[in-house]
């Protein structure tokens, strides 16, 4: 059996970022009936703190994301949100709303 894409995808940035902390959440359900949902390519939201992103910046960070899923964009996933942190920029508060995820087991 396999497993759920969002697994799929924390599996993959794991062992592409080795991240302190990772989070991934599928929304496609709440873009049902969209066109690239459609085609049964997903929406996601990631956010990751990873040592890698240091001294990188925004484009840069979303790049090394990118890079790990890339055989998957765009029939798999469709739509990607990702929020990429640094250690000591999770560790501070952020205006938005996007939570820190938790420390990885």
């Amino acid at each position: 059996m396999t497993a759920p894409l969002h697994e799929q995808i924390e599996a993959r940035l794991r062992e592409a970022l080795a991240p302190e902390s990772l989070w991934v959440r599928d929304d496609s359900e709440a873009h049902r009936g969209h066109a690239g949902a459609a085609s049964g390519g997903g929406h996601f939201e990631v956010a990751v703190v990873a040592a890698c992103f240091e001294g990188k910046g925004r484009l840069a960070r979303h790049r090394l994301v990118y890079d790990a899923l890339a055989d998957w964009l765009p029939h798999r996933i469709h739509a990607l949100s990702i929020d990429a942190r640094t250690p000591a920029e999770a560790s501070t508060q952020f205006k938005d709303s996007t939570p820190v995820p938790n420390p990885t087991p």
